[in-house]
């Protein structure tokens, strides 16, 4: 895989536009498209090899709300999606399954109803992405507001032994900060787990991608990336 191949954009939706937040602060929204269907055929044009979807007012409100959006996505592109934001129920990740989503990412699920989380896995093996989102050194959920008594290692290290996919580590309080990648924390959680984990939160430069890619052999698949290439900071075309 090259350095290009571990770029995973992000579309943030909100209200229809994709946005970006700052350090996950629902109120922080800054809007780059009214139209987030060209922004996906505009990176998939640029070279990426797959997308991530985050329903912003699924995270926050705990359904899915932008699900209409995502399926015009999935029309209008050929290249994988992973999606996340508000999959509190088996219901609602089949209803993302059935849109064409390749992947879910669930974080706060696994944590508030773990049986419904398991069932989940075992009915979707290898399509589960575990959503670790830390704050502080401590997990986060329900939309980034409330921590639990887990590190991120500790939470993963709960479903090591089930049919997911792999992680997605997301330091919150680096997400739309573009102040650098917490590389340390991806590298631990990777050195300790068995299965994949994708990087997320405060990518600010290309450097920043090279630094987490020396650590790909450790188990780390890439990088979500999304107000740096929102901003030109990162220029995918030109990689």
């Amino acid at each position: 895989m090259g350095i290009k191949d571990f770029i995973i954009p992000a579309i943030d939706l909100q209200e229809g536009k994709a946005v970006r937040l700052y350090k996950g602060e629902k109120n922080s929204s800054k809007v780059y498209s009214d139209n987030p269907v060209s922004v996906a055929k505009l990176w998939e044009d640029k070279g990426a090899k797959q997308l991530h979807i985050v329903d912003l007012d699924g995270a926050f409100e705990g359904k899915p709300k932008n699900y209409k959006i995502v399926e015009e996505i999935i029309k209008s592109v050929s290249i994988p999606i992973e999606f996340g934001g508000g999959l509190r129920s088996f219901e609602a990740v089949k209803t993302m399954f059935d849109v064409g989503v390749d992947r879910v990412v669930i974080g706060s699920l696994a944590y508030q109803n773990e049986e419904e989380f398991i069932k989940i896995v075992e009915n979707y093996p290898n399509k589960v992405i575990l959503g670790i989102d830390a704050k502080d050194g401590k997990v986060a959920i329900k939309g980034w507001v409330e921590k639990i008594d887990y590190t991120p290692l500790e939470f993963a290290k709960r479903f090591e032994k089930y049919d997911i996919w792999g992680y997605l580590y997301t330091d919150v309080n680096r997400d739309g900060a573009l102040i650098g990648a917490n590389v340390k924390g991806t590298v631990e959680l990777a050195k300790n787990l068995s299965k994949p984990v994708i990087a997320s939160g405060g990518v600010s430069s290309l450097k920043d991608i090279e630094e987490l890619y020396r650590f790909k052999d450790y188990g780390i698949y890439g990088v979500v990336v999304g107000k740096a290439l929102y901003e030109g900071k990162i220029v995918l075309d030109k990689i």
